[in-house]
């Protein structure tokens, strides 16, 4: 089944939309993906998707009427065409007999948003946000380190599919050159084994730059 990590037989009464385990939220236009494990603890950064119906902009009327913008902030984005806080769209389909669910080639990625999430990594690497990356980073000695999605962890001394390198950094005596940082052009925001799912230290500066965005774009 096409995107398999989002794709389901839930539907809303008027549009179909995606995930496994979607509740309705306080609002009647956002959805909720709940973690699929319950803990006490503090919620990981980043780990929860939420869909937002809204009116698609021009630029996407000839696609569909409505969309969900998908975002890791329970805020819907104040403006579709120039949010960076959102992940990317799928069309949001009228659910009757014989429609065709949205699929992996329906998703359209919000280049804004990978460009704050490139600008975010690469400063995090400059202040030593990670300590994962760091060690590795002092393990590796000098060379490249590849900055890996942990959607879909390669095996240990193998390097990842090309859709799941987030970028490639240059090494020097364990120290992570930041200026050297290069984004890989391979690389998908969302794949069959889901959104991008960076590893704590990088999550974590990607959350607050995303609501520190949210806020300055106007948001609640």
């Amino acid at each position: 089944m096409i995107w398999k990590y989002l794709l389901n037989s839930w539907k809303h009464p008027k549009y179909a939309t995606f995930g496994s385990s979607i509740v309705r939220s306080s609002t009647f236009s956002t959805y909720r993906r709940l973690s699929t494990a319950f803990s006490t603890s503090t919620p990981k950064p980043l780990s929860e998707l939420y869909y937002h119906l809204v009116k698609s902009p021009e630029s996407y009327h000839y696609w569909s009427k409505n969309i969900f913008a998908i975002s890791f902030l329970p805020k819907p984005p104040t403006d579709v065409e120039g949010s960076k806080t959102f992940i990317g769209v799928i069309p949001a389909i009228e659910a009757q007999e014989g429609a065709q669910e949205p699929g992996l080639n329906d998703f359209k990625a919000n280049d804004k948003f990978l460009n704050l999430m490139h600008d975010t990594i690469q400063r995090a690497l400059r202040d030593g946000a990670d300590e994962a990356i760091q060690a590795e980073a002092t393990q590796r000695g000098s060379g490249w380190l590849h900055i890996h999605d942990e959607r879909n962890v390669p095996a240990l001394g193998r390097i990842g599919d090309p859709d799941d390198i987030v970028a490639s950094v240059m090494v020097e005596n364990g120290k992570i050159l930041s200026e050297t940082y290069q984004r890989m052009p391979s690389y998908r925001l969302f794949t069959a084994d889901g959104p991008p799912k960076l590893s704590p230290g990088l999550a974590h500066k990607l959350e607050e730059a995303l609501l520190e965005e949210h806020r300055r774009e106007g948001g609640e």
